[in-house]
């Protein structure tokens, strides 16, 4: 009821601000359980992609999400609740993977969609990155449901990172047809099966995104940037400190050739005077 509520006053007017384009639609099953496994540009993808379909998609979403205090986390939380979003705990050695198998495992048993990240973040650049095999691939042998790959494509440039206002420009979705791993069954033990599963999956968005892919995974390309833009932080730090030194250098200089001056003055004028 509430999902239906919000899909008409969130998603209507969402769809016509920003008239999403869609390709594929007719790959998403009319009933059924499915795995829509999509690329992550941007916060508003779980938002864009519910908006185009008519049946109930449920996403996990990090946990700091529900826990959040102060009335903006209750405000946060009851709105992720009404419109199906599941917590999950990233925590742990094994984080995600457990908690979308356990999650969507609930909602194939109804029947329903279930939205997945394979990357498990974000992309922090705009490019592809590798899939964790933990959450979606184990999801898709025990359940046995079809995977749908799907690329959301220009999200990430509705509402950049430290962006508050978002820009109003067509963001477009590339649904692909349904993948069969059935050829696997009995083999969700298997981490090579595991692996070559989800690298199946993510060749399958690439081909929908057209993004470069990278084979590392996005967790490890954001400390990567995280680390650079650090280095790169500390060495204008220690180029203005080196500028600010030179300076000081110069002026010191400076005021010892003044002084030297003034010093020669100052003789010269005694000289004259003893004469």
């Amino acid at each position: 009821m509430i999902y239906g509520a919000l899909k008409v006053s969130v998603g209507v007017p969402l769809k016509l601000a920003f008239r999403p384009w869609v390709e594929g639609l007719e790959n998403i099953p009319a009933e059924g359980p499915a795995i829509l496994a999509s690329n992550h540009l941007s916060f508003s993808d779980s938002f864009f992609l519910p908006a185009v379909l008519d049946r109930k998609v449920t996403f996990i979403a990090k946990a700091e999400y529900f826990t959040t205090p102060g009335f903006k986390g209750r405000m946060t939380a009851a709105f992720f609740k009404s419109v199906g979003q599941l917590p999950v705990d990233r925590s742990g050695a094994r984080g995600a993977g457990e908690a979308a198998i356990k999650s969507g495992m609930g909602v194939m048993e109804r029947g329903e969609l279930f939205g997945i990240y394979p990357e498990g973040t974000r992309s922090p650049d705009g490019r592809l990155y590798r899939g964790r095999p933990g959450g979606l691939a184990r999801l898709a042998l025990a359940s046995g449901a079809p995977v749908i790959p799907i690329a959301m494509i220009d999200t990430e440039k509705i509402q950049p990172p430290g962006k508050v206002m978002p820009k109003l420009m067509r963001p477009g979705i590339r649904i692909g047809g349904p993948l069969d791993f059935s050829r696997y069954n009995g083999m969700e033990h298997d981490r090579f099966v595991l692996r070559a599963l989800t690298d199946e999956v993510m060749y399958e968005i690439m081909k929908l995104s057209g993004q470069e892919y990278v084979d590392i995974y996005a967790t490890a390309a954001k400390r990567q940037i995280a680390d650079e833009a650090k280095a790169q932080k500390q060495a204008q730090k220690e180029a203005q400190k080196e500028s600010q030194q030179e300076t000081q250098r110069e002026a010191q200089k400076e005021a010892g050739q003044a002084q030297e001056r003034t010093d020669a003055d100052e003789t010269g004028e005694t000289d004259r005077s003893n004469s």
